[in-house]
Order: structure tokens, then sequence, then C-alpha cells
């Protein structure tokens, strides 16, 4: 019976692959048929490297938007877990986007769209800080609107903006650090006559390993890097609202507040829609003038890669998938967070 399940298991995962592999390949072959002419080719040898030079530029579309002729509003989503590359959140496509925006004189302004529940400290304050740049160097708006979920990284990048509108059903801040998580499995390991040596110098060089417990000195050490991006997102806030730290720390406990909450707390300026911010911006802004919004949004590449890490990563969700694939796999099919990091743990 189990190995009937590991075998259904496998045709399944073959599936699958057969299937993302199937829809690549009749993609190129649809793109490549709908550029052909009527004129007859000329015969070209093509070697082996440049045959796959043009397989990956056929699937690495750029997802980026043409830029317009006339003046424009650029919309920029900000999507999924900031990371350095995600499946929706890319730190090099975003920072590329930005600097075009800002060497860009038809553009007129930024609304950031957040639907994020953060992600790694580095990689916000980045963003935050090419936005902050944009402004300065531009004297360019930027606006934000929070979606369904704007939290800590999600909310740091969004202090950059001049005004912020959060949907009515939003839930936002979660203004607090997350350093690490360790786990001491050494009483664990010695019950069952594990035993595992690991040589270092230096006595905080493996701090946090599984195999010995975290001493007090280590627990400090942790807690002062924690401490310090804590005081850097309280300082962020509260240049960015107006407000005084004192004001930033009494809500800064890494809790989540509604967008009416929010309201109350001037953590936002008004609650409304996408549409209703729009028109806010440009009656602010640009005296009523209605210049035309181009959305900006990270597509990941299309590559054979890709389409069998996707297609492994829905597998692994089934619950034959779940059974079937080893942990060490399953952890490589998710995106994985760089401690320290502005993200809100509160639903895991």
């Amino acid at each position: 019976m189990k190995l009937k399940k590991i075998n259904k298991g496998k045709a399944v995962f073959a599936a699958i692959i057969i299937i993302a592999l199937y829809s690549g390949l009749s993609s190129l072959a649809n793109n490549s048929s709908s550029s052909v002419s009527d004129a007859k080719p000329k015969a070209e040898f093509k070697s082996p490297e440049k045959i796959q030079d043009n397989f990956v530029k056929k699937f690495n579309r750029n997802s980026r938007p043409k830029t317009p002729k006339g003046n424009y509003i650029a919309r920029i989503e900000i999507k999924g877990v900031i990371t350095g590359a995600g499946d929706t959140y890319n730190q090099k496509w975003i920072m590329d986007t930005i600097k075009e925006l800002k060497d860009d004189k038809n553009n007129k302004g930024i609304i950031l769209s957040v639907t994020s529940p953060g992600g790694g400290v580095y990689e916000a304050d980045e963003t935050y800080l090419a936005l902050m740049d944009y402004k300065k160097t531009t004297n360019r708006p930027v606006y934000a609107y929070f979606k369904n979920l704007a939290a800590s990284g999600g909310y740091y990048i969004a202090c950059s903006s001049d005004y912020i509108m959060a949907n009515r059903n939003s839930l936002i801040g979660s203004i607090g650090v997350i350093c690490g998580q360790f786990v001491d499995l050494s009483e664990l390991m010695g019950k069952y006559g594990i035993k595992m040596k690991t040589i270092h110098s230096g006595r905080n060089k493996i701090m946090g390993s599984v195999s010995e417990p975290l001493t007090k000195e280590q627990e400090m050490i942790m807690q002062s890097i924690c401490d310090e991006g804590y005081d850097q997102f309280v300082g962020i806030v509260s240049d960015g609202r107006g407000m005084t730290r004192e004001e930033v720390v009494k809500l800064a406990d890494g809790r989540i507040y509604t967008a009416k909450q929010c309201m109350e707390n001037k953590l936002i300026d008004s609650i409304g829609s996408m549409e209703d911010l729009e028109d806010a911006m440009k009656r602010k802004e640009f005296d009523f003038a209605d210049y035309e919004i181009i959305d900006y949004s990270y597509t990941k590449p299309e590559n054979l890669y890709n389409m069998f890490m996707g297609a492994a990563k829905q597998f692994s969700k089934t619950s034959i998938g779940s059974s079937l694939l080893p942990k060490a796999i399953e952890d490589k099919l998710e995106n994985k967070i760089a401690f320290p990091a502005y993200y809100c743990d509160t639903f895991n």
C-alpha cells in the first residue's frame, strides 16, 4: 500500500513537471512563430551557446512597462515578502525601477500599492532610502495605498510617503523586529546518545547551534541587535508620520492595527479606495491635472528553472506532495527571510 502511494506521488509529480515544461515550450513556439515573416530566411549556423541564449531571452521578458511619452504617475506594487529575490518582490528590480523613475523627467510622482507582511531589515531600509532620495532629488511626491496587509517592512517602506491611505479592511503596523528563532536540541540529543562537535574559535562563533544552549551573553548580543533595529524602525515612523518617539513607542509593541485604529493613532492619513487616493494625489499635488497612471509590478522571469520550481512548489502543497517530499526540499521551495527582519509573524 505504501509503495503504491509513493509511485502515485511520483507519477503526479512527473505529470506536473511535464505540463510545466510543455506550457513553456508551447509559449516559446508561439512566440517564435509569430515573428516569422514571408521572406525566406538565410541559412545560419547557430552554436549551442547562441541557441541557449536565444532560449533564455524568450523566457526572460521584461516585466517593466513601456515608458509613456507624456507625463505620468508610476504605481509601484510592493507585494509579498520583502526579500532579495522572491516570487512577487525582487530587490534589484525595485531599486532599478525607482532609479529609472528618478531619471525620467516625464515621471511626476509615485504611488506605492502595498500588500506585504514585511521582510528583511536590509531590503526594507534600502527601498525606503531609495524612495527618500527620489523625493529629495526630484521634489516629486510619493503616496502610499494599503490593501489588505501593510505590516512591518511594508509599513516601514510606506513611511517614505507624503500621504498614506488604507482600505478600511487593511491590517497595518506590526512595528517591531524579529532577530531569529533558536532551537536547542542538546538535551534531546543527549537522551538518545547523539553527539555533535563543531570546531571553532571565539566562544560566540556558533551561537544558535542546535547542539548547544544559548548562553545569557549570546541572548544579550542578539537582543542588542534587535533593539538597534527597533530604534531605527521607531525613528523612521516618527520622522515619516510627524510623531514624537514617545508616541510611536506606545504603539510599537509589534501588534497589528485596523485602518480605523491607525487613523485614531495617526499611523495613516485617511481611509478609502485606490481611486480615492488617486483623486487626492491629483488634487493635493497637481491642481487636478489628470496624469496617466502606469502600473509597475515585478513578474518573476519565465524560464525552465522557475517552471520546475513552481510546479514543485504546487506539488508540495498537496497532501501527497507534503508526505513524499523531504523537509529539506520543502524548505528550499519556500521564500526564506534573512534575520533580523521587519516581518509580521502574527499569522504563523
